[in-house]
C-alpha cells in the first residue's frame, strides 16, 4: 500500500493519498492541506484517483476540495450530516459502508463527538484515518461547530476505535500517526477512562465557569487539552488555552 501525506502548515491539518500499487488506483482522505505534495505522488506513482473521503465538514479539512475535484475528477463522499453542510458532494457513507476501489477495501466507521457526521476510513484492515476524533496522544474536542457531546467523543475512541486490532496504524486528521496499541497503552485520556490512572481533583475556571480539572494533557500542537468536570457532574473536554489554572 502506498500512503503519501500533505500537512498544512499554520492548521497542521492533513490530506492523505492511499493507493494500491504503483500505477493503480488510488483514494484522497480530506482535502485541508495543499495540494501539491498529493499531486506530485499521483504522477509518481502513476495512480488513478477515484475517490475523496471526507472526515467531516471544518474547514481545515476541505479547503482545498474544489482544487481535488478540478485535478482529479473523483467521487467525494461523506457522512450525510456533513454532505448536507459541505453541497456539492457525490454521495454518502453511512457506518460500516464499504468503498472498493482497486485493492482497497475502506470501511467507514461513524465516530461522532468532534462532530456528529464524523467518519473514520478503515483501509485493508492496516490503517485507520480518523479524522479529529483521536490524536498521537490526544484526543479531539467537543466545542467546533457541529459538536455532540463528551460521552460521544469517548464512546467512539474506546469503543470504536481502540477496538481496531492492535497493530492498526493511525493516521489522524492533525500531525503525526500511532497506533491502536500505543493510544491504548499511552494516551493520557485513554488511562485515565481505562481506570489506570487517577482522575485529577484541580479546581480550574474553564470557559469562564468554575469547574474541576480531571486531566491536563498534551495536544497535536503543541499546547494541551484539558477534560473538565462541571458542578452539575457533567464531563467535558476543551482548550486548554481556555482554562485557567491556579
Amino acid at each position: 500500500m502506498i500512503i503519501e501525506r500533505s500537512m498544512d502548515g499554520s492548521w497542521l491539518s492533513n490530506s492523505y493519498l492511499v493507493g494500491d500499487a504503483p500505477g493503480g488506483t488510488a483514494v484522497l482522505i480530506d482535502a485541508g492541506a495543499p495540494t501539491g505534495p498529493i499531486d506530485a505522488a499521483v504522477e509518481r506513482y502513476r495512480l488513478t484517483v477515484t475517490h475523496c473521503l471526507l472526515t467531516h465538514h471544518h474547514g481545515d479539512h476541505v479547503a482545498h476540495l474544489d482544487e481535488i475535484r478540478a485535478a482529479h475528477r473523483p467521487r467525494v463522499l461523506a457522512h450525510a450530516l456533513e454532505a448536507a453542510r459541505l453541497g456539492g458532494v457525490d454521495g454518502t457513507l453511512s457506518d460500516g459502508e464499504v468503498v472498493e476501489a482497486g485493492d482497497l477495501t475502506i470501511r467507514a466507521i461513524h465516530t461522532p463527538g468532534h462532530t456528529d457526521g464524523m467518519l473514520a476510513f478503515v483501509v485493508n484492515n492496516a490503517e485507520c484515518f480518523t479524522g479529529d476524533t483521536l490524536f498521537a496522544g490526544s484526543v479531539g474536542g467537543v466545542h467546533a461547530p457541529a459538536s455532540t457531546s463528551f460521552e460521544d467523543l469517548r464512546n467512539s475512541v474506546m469503543e470504536r476505535l481502540l477496538a481496531l486490532e492492535p497493530s492498526v496504524i493511525l493516521e489522524p486528521g492533525h500531525t503525526g500517526h500511532s497506533t491502536v496499541g500505543a493510544e491504548w497503552e499511552t494516551n493520557r485520556f485513554v488511562r485515565v477512562w481505562r481506570g489506570l490512572d487517577p482522575q485529577g481533583a484541580e479546581s480550574c475556571r474553564a470557559l469562564g465557569r468554575d469547574a474541576t480539572l480531571v486531566l491536563w494533557g498534551d495536544d497535536y500542537d503543541g499546547g494541551h487539552k484539558a477534560w473538565v468536570r462541571w458542578a452539575d457532574g457533567r464531563d467535558d473536554i476543551v482548550p486548554g488555552s481556555r482554562v485557567e489554572r491556579g
